[in-house]
């Protein structure tokens, strides 16, 4: 899937050493990297997204916004955001986003910034792919973590697209909404 921009979680960014390459493997001048950190705790010396490429934006609260801004220097562009739902408000960071030219916009979140993104209302689309490994480990990764049901008592999914490859994996597309509003669409 292409895409204007990525919007990646601080835990996320912490776990591991995300770039945010395009689909082709490189990471496009234009392309729009951000993060997006409640607490402004956020790795920067050993992290490739902060000396590869154009600076990254590095969305924070307003309280750790000129600390963070101080911290980074060149390396990010910090911009604070108001508080949404469940922390800091995605639907602000996807319209500064879109103020910064991104018409499509990944969110390359963990269950945290999901759930807030899924009940702010800001997905569109789902893909969620399937690996062929089971943890098993209590407390293991979910796809959308939050204090209630995203609807009632479930966020309904209309399947677009389902792919299998040869590495097991499964892919899969889905529409966010819900079911009566795909009836009067098709």
């Amino acid at each position: 899937m292409k895409t204007d921009a990525s919007l990646l979680g601080a835990g996320t960014l912490r776990a591991g050493d995300a770039e945010m390459r395009g689909t082709d493997g490189i990471i496009p001048d234009k392309r729009i990297r951000a993060v997006i950190t409640m607490s402004g705790n956020i790795p920067v010396k050993d992290r490739r997204l902060f000396h590869t490429g154009p600076p990254p934006v590095v969305f924070t609260g307003q309280d750790q916004a000129t600390q963070l801004g101080k911290v980074l220097g060149r390396k990010a562009n910090v911009i604070s955001l108001p508080e949404g739902i469940h922390g800091l408000s995605v639907r602000a960071a996807i319209s500064t986003l879109g103020q910064m030219g991104a018409k499509t916009v990944l969110i390359e979140g963990g269950a945290m910034l999901n759930y807030a993104a899924l009940s702010e209302g800001v997905v569109d689309e789902i893909y969620h792919t399937i690996a062929p490994k089971v943890s098993g480990e209590r407390g293991s990764a979910s796809l959308a973590d939050g204090p209630r049901p995203l609807g009632g008592p479930f966020l309904m999914l209309k399947l677009l697209e389902c792919h299998a490859a040869d590495t097991g994996e499964v892919f899969l597309r889905y529409e966010v909404g819900q079911e009566g509003e795909w009836k009067s669409r098709n």
